[in-house]
């Protein structure tokens, strides 16, 4: 038995790996068709940019390994400790790190950067099922939902300042999470109704938004004392005013960070969204071409390197953010389609054998990991396609990028190395 425990691929789930397999190598693909310039080229040329995504690939091998190398207590143990050295790393980014398109998201080491970020969603993922996998713990009192919801928005909040609004905005998955352990749905109700009063605001104006939400409170406030009388105005005034106070800081904050904080060229692309201003040229160029190639492919698409807007460049930055177009346009409906499913059967999956685990820890890291991955893919792909604003946020296992690759790898072999052990009494 211990001559078993030993062999680190005992229990893994092969379903898992061959899925993770499966979109790293069409990715790559997707990769390869989005940067090369012309149809003389090397596979093996590692100075273009599908060529490093190569290397990244090859690298993530023995990292796969190092992480299956340590069985799943050590990933419980030392939870609390991975959660702070990812804030440590977070934090020396404000001393030590370099400034990529007006973000100060990446550490420099020469001939390649690290983008902590991308590393710090699994070891949130951590520390949350840690925190909640406590027997005392009590995800009904207000004291825990503090100490939970602190965990999460702290690093959200070091992002945030880097500025990096995409990658703080993934933390959000986190609250599918605290749901699913029995959070009171009202928070998450209370966010959709803040995310709809963010854009409001954006559109008509915090000024406006806030005289208009004084008329409503002020004829609700009529129509109770009508239907209540002394009743209403004894104990339930506070409680209107109070929740008004908080509204209003809320879109008056929304009105000072998107005038002050956020830069220009966030401010465009949320008009754009908004249909504040039409723009096919500038900030909306991305989107408006994205979609353009993506419609282009119909059904079956042009065929892998037939993709003539592809290679036409139409799409900035196209092997990164934007990679799902080159799928679109190359791959078509039913390309696109697949890779849906696949990342569907990915998320489905992880949550399945999230459900059979024997101890909290490893269920609640695995809704982590699968919150995560949905959240990503769904921003993505909304994004690429012009339902959702452009953020910055890659597609997993597809999006260039060392760091990237790298965390979702991190992110799902530590599922995959706990999902191994869930049997066994270490």
């Amino acid at each position: 038995m211990r001559q078993e425990r030993n062999n680190i691929f005992l229990g893994i789930d092969w379903i898992l790996v061959f899925i993770y397999l499966a979109l790293v190598f069409f990715g790559w693909l997707n990769i390869h068709a989005a940067s090369i310039t012309d149809t003389n080229f090397e596979v093996l040329d590692f100075s273009t940019k599908y060529g490093k995504q190569l290397i990244w690939i090859l690298l993530s091998i023995p990292l796969i390994i190092f992480i299956l190398f340590f069985n799943s207590k050590f990933y419980e143990r030392f939870a609390s400790i991975l959660y702070l050295s990812s804030l440590l790393l977070l934090i020396g980014l404000f001393l030590f790190g370099k400034n990529i398109n007006g973000a100060t998201s990446w550490y420099n080491f020469g001939v390649m950067g690290l983008q902590p970020s991308e590393f710090a969603k699994a070891f949130t993922a951590l520390a949350v099922a840690k925190l909640m996998s406590d027997r005392k713990y009590n995800l009904n009192l207000i004291k825990n939902q503090v100490k939970a919801f602190f965990i999460v928005l702290l690093p959200a909040f070091l992002i945030l300042l880097q500025p990096d609004a995409g990658s703080a905005l993934i933390y959000l998955a986190f609250f599918f999470v605290l749901n699913r352990e029995g959070l009171t749905l009202n928070y998450f109700l209370f966010g959709v109704a803040f995310i709809i009063l963010f854009f409001l605001t954006i559109y008509f104006g915090a000024k406006g938004i806030f005289i208009s939400l004084l008329i409503l409170m002020t004829l609700s406030v009529i129509y109770a004392i009508y239907k209540g009388g002394k009743r209403f105005i004894r104990f339930n005034w506070h409680k209107v005013l109070g929740i008004y106070l908080i509204v209003g800081l809320f879109i008056f904050g929304v009105g000072f960070t998107y005038n002050n904080v956020f830069k220009q060229h966030h401010r465009n692309r949320f008009e754009v969204l908004l249909g504040l201003k039409k723009d096919t040229k500038d900030v909306g160029y991305n989107s408006y071409q994205s979609e353009l190639t993506i419609s282009s492919g119909g059904f079956s698409g042009k065929g892998f390197l037939q993709g003539d807007r592809t290679q036409g460049k139409f799409v900035p930055e196209q092997h990164t953010d934007y990679i799902f177009s080159t799928l679109g346009e190359e791959w078509g409906f039913l390309g696109s389609t697949t890779v849906i499913i696949l990342f569907m059967f990915l998320m489905y999956r992880i949550i399945y054998l999230a459900d059979t685990h024997n101890n909290k820890f490893g269920r609640i890291y695995g809704y982590g990991v699968a919150s995560i991955l949905f959240f990503h893919v769904v921003v993505n792909i909304g994004m690429v396609i012009g339902l959702l604003p452009t953020v910055g946020i890659p597609l997993p296992f597809f999006s260039y990028g060392g760091s990237s690759l790298w965390g979702f790898t991190l992110l799902l072999f530590i599922f995959i190395r706990l999902d191994a052990h869930k049997n066994y009494d270490w």
